[in-house]
């Protein structure tokens, strides 16, 4: 089992560099999850860490986790209070017409029997917020930053394909699935900040993995 990178650690928090793959919750129909690297993550600690919110499966990233249940409780208030700041970098199939811009479109879940559940763009859903950037074109794809104001399941992956006109890059739901070089959907939680009463902020940054760089993507 490999080792996670630790990205940020003090008595309170650590964030990690979850890589693309590892699921936060164990999976129904099994396989592997955080809760398989917890032990190693005790880091001399009598409780495991626990993780504060989530990132799907297949993003990699910054993750925070809580070291003791009173942190945790705080920074569950700091994300309903919008005290975390988060970057998070996507390879977007296509090109979005200009350069920067704000996305602002509620999102409800659907289901059906064939295709499960997914989200949408419905008038009547939750708000949802997404600022974005474009970083660079790499061929026919090109390199988003996205700073979400909200944090919706999967808001940033409809907020490209509805509010960019293009989905992220191998996303199976929202685009076309898997392609060459891209066997997951291409979005990485790059940055992650939480302000604290009284104590230094958690500031952490995630490097670029692998599968990004072979785009020729780079965070500059």
């Amino acid at each position: 089992m490999p080792d996670i990178t630790i990205l940020y650690e003090d008595g309170e928090a650590l964030v990690i560099d979850k890589p693309a793959g590892l699921s936060v919750d164990r999976p129904r129909k099994g396989g592997p999850s955080l809760e398989d690297h917890l032990e190693q993550l005790k880091l001399g600690f009598q409780r495991p860490p626990v993780a504060v919110h989530r990132l799907d499966t297949d993003t990699s990233g910054c993750l925070l986790l809580a070291r003791n249940p009173k942190a945790l409780a705080r920074f569950n208030k700091s994300f309903e209070e919008r005290l975390v700041g988060k970057t998070y970098l996507a390879i977007l199939a296509g090109h979005p017409e200009g350069t920067q811009g704000t996305i602002e479109l509620s999102l409800a879940k659907i289901s059906s029997a064939e295709k499960g559940w997914r989200m949408i763009a419905a008038k009547k859903g939750k708000p949802a917020v997404s600022h974005w950037e474009l970083v660079g074109e790499l061929g026919p794809h090109s390199l988003i930053r996205f700073r979400p104001e909200t944090g919706r399941t999967h808001q940033l992956r409809v907020h490209a394909l509805k509010g960019l006109g293009a989905p992220l890059l191998g996303d199976p739901v929202y685009g076309a699935g898997a392609v060459a070089g891209a066997k997951r959907t291409m979005l990485h939680a790059e940055s992650l900040t939480v302000t604290r009463p009284d104590k230094t902020p958690i500031e952490a940054r995630a490097p670029l993995p692998a599968d990004f760089l072979a785009f020729g993507a780079s965070d500059g």
